[in-house]
């Protein structure tokens, strides 16, 4: 591929919830513009951008990927975005690096939960917006019901109505030009072939008012040629044309257009226009940083002639190829052979060969330059939200905050063979998805796998399988439930033996006492007039300290009291550090169960945000899982009810929330404390203890 200048070049995301069309939309710019032979379709497994075979098998996009291809005089890097919820993280990281944003949406079911989402993913990088109004010839397809619905649902800007639909549903046929005040009508052969005439007598009417409110709108953003409409002068349309591009630049303006992607209708306008409207990578002129040595915020001119920098938003991990790493550039110039500091890490890279990417397939491409997008392969310790720069020059961009895991599950593997293997190959599917988490749980021992919803946890399991052959099977993780005492008791723990030879003797006086929650052990020595010697003080808080590992009720740990060491005797020959080490976890064993021992839980700090007609539903079934509500607050259209949740009610509420809200809610939650299970509740847990400790005999 030839070299662009930055002003050639077009950085764009095309983003919706799942199943609107984005990536048959892509297929079809991939057949027009010559990258594929023929038109890839999702639903026969033959899309050049859905490649991976969990996405193949499921017929959505799980990982976003990129189309680059020349459009006339211009290089197009069209990024395709996973719209399902539980992916959509992924196009979020790729809405930090392009430069216009096209938000499909259905004309059968309007705007949906995701769009919303990506919408607010737009606002918050100050992305420009289009609209394409998708699935035109499908059955109870309604151009007009969604236009009004996107009005509805994102009103801070000009949603402005730039092409219409010729037919409807099984009669759509083709596309009236409100610019150019032509009709584009296609010969249904979904090879994207048009004729371009007159519009016909009966969409007339309806064409000269939408062209109206488009060039009024489109003259507001400029005050010279707004007044020269107010005039009566002439304005011609490579005028209207610039007032548009001004208003979408700005983001005051959002272009409606429509098509079908399965036909082929609309898709070259689409582009065309995508390429005509959207702007260049440079067009805000400088980028923002840090410096990573004083945090300061520092200015980077986007320019070839300045020193290289890039942000890297997506890794792909494959066993056979290596790790390919997908980057913007923002600065200077990207050169194999080159060293660049991965400022992120401090570390050094070596820079081998460069490409771009159509899907899977590689595109050789000798350099980056500024404002492109492009891969490099085999780089060590760069991963996703990385910034790479000059070794003299640097500057750190931005990472993007993704929301938290939601569902969590104990994974075990099926063989012993396949536990060494389990956590490096975690770690390479995580350097690929930064929602995947992996921990261990130092109490219960399990693997916890985190991820944000069901399909996501099993897509993560089948890459295991596919492409580490590591094989595993997914339970609920055991709730990390503690123990703590509510009274005070003064014990004796004694430890006597004889046997023969040197016997054992250790006998301790123990004060249990309950702290405030949270306040974890406090090991006091009041010892006076050397009862216990020194010595054995030590072994005396080491002892407490394995014993409790194990509480009495149902076994778990027994955390938030103190325990004073007041008293005790020993034996100049039988005593020793192992004798008080057994007194004294006798004597904590004994104390508590004097002292009303009882049961703790996790409490999750909860946050849960829905549209207003969901909120009673929400609280009734917060309440039904014991939560507490603590607050709820306006957020736009939403409602954030705020509530603490005993962990074991919410292991399983993300499916519940998406169940209840119909996808519309989204929810986060973190540890915040432990609080007293309830009396009944406490009960099951130590009787269900008993029995599984039965069982283990």
């Amino acid at each position: 591929m030839k070299k662009y200048e930055p002003d050639a070049i077009r950085n764009i995301g095309i983003f919706s919830h799942g199943g609107e069309g984005k990536t048959s939309i892509v297929e079809a710019m991939l057949f027009l513009s010559g990258e594929n032979t023929r038109i890839g379709r999702v639903d026969d497994g033959t899309s050049l951008m859905d490649y991976e075979p969990e996405e193949v098998e499921r017929k959505i996009t799980i990982s976003s990927s990129i189309a680059c291809f020349e459009w006339g005089k211009n290089k197009v890097n069209f990024i395709d975005t996973p719209g399902d919820d539980n992916f959509v993280s992924d196009a979020k990281l790729c809405m930090r690096v392009v430069d216009g944003a096209v938000i499909v949406v259905s004309a059968v079911s309007g705007v949906k939960v995701q769009t919303e989402k990506v919408w607010q993913y737009a606002d918050e990088f100050s992305i420009p917006v289009s609209i394409f109004i998708n699935k035109m010839d499908r059955e109870r397809a309604d151009f007009e019901r969604t236009v009004e619905d996107i009005r509805k649902n994102f009103t801070d800007r000009a949603i402005l109505i730039i092409q219409l639909p010729i037919g409807k549903e099984d009669s759509f046929k083709g596309v009236v030009d409100l610019l150019a005040m032509k009709a584009y009508v296609y010969h249904n052969d979904a090879l994207g072939n048009f004729d371009i005439g007159d519009i016909p007598g009966d969409f007339l009417s309806e064409a000269n008012r939408y062209r109206e409110k488009l060039v009024e709108t489109a003259i507001e953003m400029n005050d010279e040629v707004m007044e020269r409409y107010l005039n009566g002068d002439e304005i011609k349309e490579e005028e209207i044309e610039q007032c548009l591009k001004e208003g979408i630049w700005s983001r005051k303006i959002v272009p409606v257009m429509c098509g079908s992607a399965t036909k082929n209708i609309g898709i070259q306008m689409l582009l065309d226009n995508t390429v005509k409207y959207f702007p260049p990578p440079t067009y805000k002129k400088e980028v923002e940083g840090i410096d990573p040595k004083t945090g300061n915020k520092v200015k980077r001119e986007m320019s070839a002639n300045k020193p290289f920098s890039a942000f890297v938003f997506k890794t792909i991990t494959d066993p056979f190829t290596g790790k390919l790493t997908l980057f913007r550039v923002y600065s200077g110039e990207l050169h194999p052979d080159m060293t660049v500091l991965n400022v992120s890490k401090d570390e050094k890279e070596r820079i081998g060969q460069i490409f771009y990417l159509v899907g899977k397939k590689q595109k050789p491409a000798g350099f980056a330059s500024v404002g492109d997008i492009a891969v490099i392969a085999k780089l060590k310790e760069t991963t996703t939200g990385n910034t790479l720069c000059d070794e003299k020059s640097h500057i750190k961009y931005e990472e993007v905050v993704l929301a938290p895991p939601l569902i969590s599950f104990s994974l075990h593997p099926k063989s012993k063979g396949d536990e060494d293997k389990l956590n490096t190959s975690l770690a390479r599917l995580m350097e690929e998805d930064r929602t995947v988490k992996y921990t261990r749980d130092e109490q219960t021992k399990e693997f916890i796998l985190s991820g944000m919803g069901q399909v996501h946890i099993e897509v993560i399991v089948e890459k295991l399988k596919r492409k580490f052959g590591v094989e595993v099977e997914l339970k609920e993780p055991r709730v990390p439930y503690k123990e703590t005492i509510k009274g005070t008791v003064k014990v004796q723990g004694k430890y006597k033996k004889q046997s023969g030879g040197k016997g054992q003797y250790g006998d301790t006086w123990l004060e249990l006492a309950p702290l405030p929650r949270n306040a974890g052990f406090e090991f006091v020595d009041k010892v006076v007039g050397g009862s216990i010697p020194r010595q054995y003080i030590p072994a005396v808080e080491k002892g407490i300290v394995e014993a409790m590992d194990q509480g009495i009720l149902a076994g778990y740990p027994v955390i938030d009291f103190k325990v004073t060491l007041y008293d005790g005797s020993y034996h100049d020959v039988d005593s020793s550090e192992m004798a008080f080490k057994i007194a004294a976890s006798m004597g904590f064993k004994k104390g508590l169960e004097m002292c009303q021992p009882t049961l703790l839980e996790p409490i999750m700090k909860t946050e849960v945000v829905v549209p207003d007609e969901y909120m009673g539903d929400i609280m009734g079934d917060l309440n039904s899982r014991r939560g507490k509500i603590i607050g709820v607050e306006t957020k736009g259209n939403n409602q954030v009810v705020k509530a603490s949740v005993p962990m074991a009610e919410i292991l399983k509420y993300a499916p519940d929330l998406k169940s209840m809200t119909g996808g519309r809610g989204t929810f986060t939650i973190e540890f915040s404390h432990y609080e007293e299970v309830p009396p009944q509740n406490a009960a099951k847990l130590i009787e269900l203890a008993k029995k599984v400790k039965e069982q283990e005999k």
